[in-house]
């Protein structure tokens, strides 16, 4: 049978294999071939002991027959050709994925009963087996099956076994496909609603938007002349320094910023499981991330160890274009495995802020003391808007109302220009959402952060 797997035996002596090709071979008696094996030699102890010849007869027929199904069972070569797919390979947690198994037979013989099961992780649902028929030669049969989780990461499905069995049932062998797959669980998605946040820094939200739809900024660094260029973009300064034809290279669009940071500290998360604080503070992360994407923004994600998604490639944010989508899903399998740093502070998250220019913030906090949350609230002077989303664990693990420090921490962040927002237990993103936005309108223009005006929308 051809499973797709190295040969059992490889580099091993053909003694030694013939050796172990017995044992596996013997250790493949069902309970059915046991039975009979173990009556025909208790039959033929006692038709030697009784002198009962006829017996004996009786006995060695019990005690070959599951012998000799199992020779043929073991010797018989099925090319049998298996294959997996998902649909989809990604999907939210809670929700569903579709397995499909495909099983060819590529050989000139019929199988016999052929018992299908695929290797999955506990977390996804019981182990799937499904009972074949014979197959006949050209043959193919598809089954599937599906799987749930509501924990994310990702979860490796296979290999495919195939476990085959003679016409009688006195023995079973196992054949295993060499293939994986891979089902990424990424966090739940909440819909967010459209809401104009005022307080965000001159140069970002729909009014700027709109205008860079129409223009942009040159680039400075000119391109060899292409057939078809405008001669007045010819930049004559670098034609004599390289000795051909130089023009400016095409006004470049921009997007509006936004960095979505996750508070990933394990000294700042309590809990485990998927209602957790730290998982809702992921699925936030995942939400905000693809509500401004498609609200045309240019996002990346950043967390508290100050590594950045989709990576620190021209400005290491992800546009809205055709590469997005990739970025997007580069982001959401991040957000799918991500876990616990072993991070004490957020300051190496504000080193990477500090280059200022870096749009809307968008922050996703755990736990905060004193010194953290005055990291935190400088983080404000190096973005244009910025929203704090502030969880109180402990009250989460205890399902308790705010503590006396989380208002202090988010009393801080305010006076520091935040748009600070605690997260009771359970509590739904979109209210949260707009509670950010009438606290920004109520508070009216920010006092740090430079010109305000339009909003993020």
């Amino acid at each position: 049978m051809t499973a797709g797997a190295a040969p059992a035996g490889a580099g091993v002596p053909a003694a030694d294999r013939e050796k172990g090709a017995v044992r596996t071979a013997l250790a493949g008696l069902t309970t059915r071939g046991r039975s009979f094996l173990a009556a025909g030699a208790a039959a033929a102890v006692c038709a030697y002991v009784l002198g009962q010849g006829d017996l004996l007869r009786v006995g060695l027929l019990l005690a070959v027959l599951p012998l000799v199904c199992t020779v043929v069972l073991y010797r018989t070569r099925y090319r049998v050709a298996g294959s997996r797919r998902l649909s989809p390979g990604r999907v939210p947690a809670g929700s569903e994925s579709r397995v499909h198994l495909r099983i060819d037979n590529v050989s000139r013989l019929h199988t016999g009963l052929l018992m299908l099961q695929d290797r999955v992780p506990y977390v996804l649902g019981p182990r799937p087996r499904f009972v074949l028929d014979r197959v006949e030669a050209g043959g193919r049969r598809e089954v599937s099956y599906r799987v749930r989780s509501d924990l994310r990461g990702r979860y490796p499905l296979g290999p495919l076994q195939l476990r085959l069995t003679d016409p009688f049932g006195m023995c079973e062998l196992t054949r295993s496909f060499s293939t994986y797959d891979t089902l990424t669980v990424i966090p739940r998605v909440t819909p967010l609603p459209p809401v104009r946040l005022s307080g965000e820094a001159a140069g970002y939200g729909d009014g700027r938007q709109r205008s860079l739809a129409l223009a942009g900024e040159d680039d400075v660094i000119p391109r060899g002349y292409r057939h078809g260029d405008d001669l007045r973009r010819v930049h004559w300064r670098s034609t004599a320094r390289y000795g051909e034809l130089m023009v400016r290279r095409e006004e470049q669009p921009q997007r509006a910023r936004c960095t979505v940071l996750l508070d990933t500290r394990g000294v700042a998360h309590q809990g485990a499981g998927p209602d957790s604080a730290f998982e809702w503070a992921v699925s936030g992360a995942a939400s905000a991330l693809v509500h401004m994407l498609e609200r045309g923004y240019s996002v990346r994600l950043l967390t508290d160890t100050g590594n950045s998604v989709p990576g620190e490639g021209s400005d290491g944010f992800a546009g809205a274009s055709q590469e997005s989508a990739d970025a997007a899903g580069l982001m959401m399998d991040t957000l799918a495995v991500i876990d616990h740093s072993d991070g004490a502070g957020l300051s190496p998250a504000y080193d990477v802020l500090r280059g200022g220019n870096e749009g809307l913030l968008l922050a996703f906090l755990g736990d905060l003391d004193e010194e953290q949350a005055a990291v935190v609230a400088r983080m404000r002077q190096r973005s244009g808007a910025a929203v704090a989303f502030v969880l109180d664990s402990t009250a989460w693990v205890r399902g308790e109302g705010p503590s006396p420090q989380l208002d202090a921490r988010l009393r801080m962040l305010r006076e520091a220009g935040w748009t600070a927002v605690g997260v009771p237990p359970g509590a739904d993103l979109g209210a949260l959402w707009r509670d950010a936005d009438r606290q920004r309108t109520s508070a009216g223009p920010a006092p740090m952060g430079g010109t305000t005006t339009g909003g993020w929308g």
